[in-house]
């Protein structure tokens, strides 16, 4: 799937494979031209990602290749065994969470599952949870605290599910007590967005020692598509709506909203997936060694404070 900003460089790629097969099939000595078209489109990549609006980001974050919550665990962790439900309703497809292992470190993994098709996106309710989704990531935060075991949350969800339904069974009181409960928990816990960041959907498993995000993430109260239907009464302004909410990781990180920005493969996460979760193993275990070091008292006391900082109060 090629999004419209890459088709400058789509078109580039193609003469070169165009130029690579000459080659191949003839004596023409075509060795510097592709040298020279490798390197132009090396620039125009560099270029092209270098400078994206924030729309485009949005675009990226929610590519159909980019590695999904599952995906993740399944290449960080030697072993995982997946848990269900929240006893009291059901299992909730959209949340998914589990114990696994990391270099010999157990974590408990809690995250938004999207699908890579049709069947799997309607099976995981397209990311969106339930309130039994939000009792069930609080079940399992709970059963990591009694095992002293560290939380990795990982956030990729449009919203939480706004249906009828989910309404009458609590949604709104479930994703406050996450926000109560995360705010207490004894054991360090890591925030990561991977793909979109919405709302209180997001809110819910993200309050956290570190909130980090991904390079072509958003996180914001509200989708651009949502926020243009607001103001505009149409969808047509999403990308006027997406530089006003300020939504990037770039962003985030400068209002002090998050802790830090995972860099991503040049084209995304779905451009190189295998080195983009080895990224984030890698910062996984360099940012559970720091919180490990801190005294659960002192974690518990900096989590309030740096979320309590945020935003501006007028009188």
């Amino acid at each position: 799937m090629l999004l419209d900003f890459e088709q400058p460089i789509a078109a580039l790629e193609g003469k070169l494979l165009e130029m690579q097969k000459l080659a191949a099939e003839s004596d023409v000595e075509v060795g510097e031209a592709v040298a020279a078209l490798e390197k132009r489109i090396k620039d125009l990549k560099k270029e092209t990602y270098a400078n994206l609006t924030r729309w485009q980001r949005v675009q990226l974050s929610r590519h159909p290749e980019r590695p999904y919550t599952l995906d993740y665990i399944e290449g960080m962790a030697e072993k995982f065994v997946e848990l269900h439900g929240d006893r009291t309703v059901g299992d909730d497809k959209a949340m998914v969470g589990g114990f696994g292992e990391i270099d010999g470190q157990t974590v408990m993994f809690i995250g938004q599952q999207k699908g890579h098709n049709t069947k799997q996106r309607q099976f995981r309710n397209f990311g969106m949870p339930n309130p039994e989704g939000y009792r069930k990531a609080l079940r399992l935060m709970k059963l990591a605290e009694k095992f002293n075991v560290p939380v990795v949350t990982l956030i990729d969800t449009p919203g939480a599910f706004p249906g009828l339904e989910a309404e009458e069974r609590g949604q709104g009181e479930a994703i406050a007590r996450n926000l109560k409960e995360m705010f207490m928990l004894k054991v360090p816990v890591i925030c990561v967005i991977i793909g979109e960041g919405a709302s209180g959907g997001a809110l819910g498993i993200a309050i956290g020692d570190r909130v980090l995000m991904l390079e072509n993430t958003w996180y914001s109260v509200i989708s651009p598509e949502s926020c243009s239907s607001i103001l505009w009464r149409s969808w047509d302004y999403k990308e006027q709506a997406a530089e006003a909410l300020k939504l990037t990781a770039t962003d985030m990180k400068s209002a002090g909203l998050v802790d830090g920005i995972v860099k991503e493969p040049l084209g995304g996460a779905h451009t190189d997936p295998e080195r983009m979760i080895e990224t984030l193993k890698t910062t996984l275990l360099k940012t559970l060694k720091e919180l490990a070091a801190i005294p659960a008292e002192d974690r518990i006391s900096q989590r309030i404070d740096k979320f309590s900082a945020m935003g501006v109060v007028v009188e």
